[in-house]
């Protein structure tokens, strides 16, 4: 059977590496983005499509015009601090956006297999005993963003149960590799690089080392994505998160010391958080169990290429 895939959000960190890996594979691959600048590789069968999932005309015309054997939903506004400042986008974007895709899968003649990218911000604060979180744990999301994703997670269920569309959800923990933004080890790294080649006085800017969390290298997390499309038991949730947690501060000194640089760790007001959790850590004992899959990528081999990476482009 011919596989045809439908990414959405190919635009974004995970998406990008995702329609990559899936055409590497062989498989037919439509990337849906939302703004016109995005860049995007050019390889065969691998096409884009604009499409804003706010638009439940424009949702529809894609998938129908597609007819996606398997549909890789990671299309959303994914920041928690931009949900507190404008929770309607989030809203329309992260929950009506999956309805409108939901749908339009239904009205298909043969529904496809939907992967939806959901989140541990659903699990919220999680006392110190139920670390690593399993996905048994009670749901009790702590802002708009994270609301939303507990919406899409029961909207995958429930169409799975009343109308058979073979649904698996993956709830996705920390996650970083090459071009990523916006996180600990991304904001070391781009430093690190910066001041090797002496645009930055040799000095780290930095927020909070303490805390612990397992990065999953995002080549390990596209392959969980996939291996839940094949594998993944339909109308089941699961965790995808590194097997191994490190404090910020090793993250930081490891960076340091594969540049092969000295600098001095300078902590800012301006990055510390109002709160953070202790420790970010969820349990994949059931995808492993259920798909074979397993983290494979230690935190040295994505330190390293997050490096080449920046090395490259800054």
């Amino acid at each position: 059977m011919k596989r045809i895939a439908l990414v959405t959000g190919a635009e974004g960190f995970i998406g990008s590496h995702l329609v990559k890996f899936l055409q590497a594979k062989g498989w037919s691959v439509v990337g849906s983005y939302l703004h016109n600048s995005a860049v995007f590789p050019r390889l065969p069968n691998l096409s884009f499509a604009q499409c804003d999932l706010r638009n439940g005309q424009r949702v529809t015309q894609l998938i129908t015009e597609h007819q996606p054997t398997h549909i890789f939903h990671l299309g959303a506004q994914s920041l928690p601090t931009a949900s507190w400042a404008d929770p309607v986008t989030t809203f329309e974007s992260n929950i009506m956006g999956s309805l409108y895709v939901f749908e339009a899968a239904r009205r298909m003649k043969k529904s496809p297999v939907i992967v939806s990218a959901c989140s541990s911000a659903e699990y919220g604060n999680v006392p110190p005993a139920a670390v690593p979180v399993s996905e048994e744990q009670p749901l009790k999301p702590l802002h708009p963003y994270g609301i939303s994703k507990v919406c899409q997670d029961l909207l995958a269920r429930e169409y799975f149960l009343d109308y058979a569309i073979p649904a698996v959800n993956i709830r996705l923990f920390n996650t970083t590799g090459p071009g990523k933004t916006s996180d600990a080890p991304s904001d070391f790294v781009r430093q690190v690089v910066r001041i090797k080649k002496g645009l930055q006085a040799p000095v780290i800017e930095v927020g909070n080392l303490k805390p612990r969390r397992a990065f999953l290298d995002v080549q390990d997390t596209v392959r969980g994505f996939y291996l839940a499309a094949l594998k993944g038991k339909r109308g089941e949730a699961y965790n995808l998160c590194a097997s191994k947690t490190h404090q910020i501060h090793e993250i930081l000194h490891t960076a340091i010391q594969l540049a092969g640089i000295k600098a001095e760790i300078r902590p800012v007001q301006r990055l510390m958080r109002p709160s953070d959790e202790k420790i970010i850590f969820g349990s994949t004992q059931k995808i492993c169990k259920d798909t074979g899959w397993r983290a494979l990528n230690s935190i040295e081999k994505t330190l390293q290429t997050m490096l080449d990476y920046w090395q490259s482009v800054l």
